[in-house]
């Protein structure tokens, strides 16, 4: 049974629909004091956005092929290849990130949405960051629907 010494996770869940509104995330979630790492960063065209408004990021693939290529495209980045669900490997990075993104394919269909939050709680459990942000359409649409009990907004099955 749960109760208020309970172990509660402090980190905010910001779910996107698509690349443009992942990357116009960043402007209002990443700011000039954030550690960033970016999970499935592909050709490092997010990373390079994100070191912009951040003062350090590590893009991170599962592919070293990918990894090579976007050092070749961004050499004054920093990558590294890196199993998302692999957070132990993600913790042996060595640095304390404050915020996550994480822009994997496979991962935004409903079929994935259980996986989908439990890499969140992986991720939020084990590095603490202040928050997440996720491309999942999938796990938007869910979101939007569903709101904490007695935290608003006032509705009952009575109401519509």
């Amino acid at each position: 049974m749960a109760n208020e010494r309970q172990f509660k996770l402090k980190t905010k869940f910001i779910a996107t629909r698509g690349v443009k509104e992942y990357r116009a995330s960043i402007e209002e979630w990443v700011n000039d004091r954030d550690h960033v790492l970016e999970i499935g960063c592909e050709w490092g065209t997010t990373t390079k956005i994100i070191a912009e408004h951040c003062d350090s990021v590590l893009g991170t693939d599962v592919s070293p092929e990918v990894i090579e290529r976007a050092r070749v495209r961004n050499p004054e980045l920093k990558f590294d290849v890196l199993d998302a669900f692999d957070v132990r490997a993600a913790l042996d990075l060595g640095a304390s990130f404050t915020k996550i993104y994480i822009d994997m394919s496979g991962l935004s269909g409903y079929r994935s949405l259980l996986d989908v939050i439990s890499l969140l709680n992986m991720y939020a459990t084990v590095l603490r960051p202040e928050a997440i942000v996720i491309k999942s359409g999938a796990l938007k649409q869910f979101a939007s629907n569903c709101f904490a009990w007695g935290q608003g907004p006032e509705w009952s099955p009575g109401k519509s």
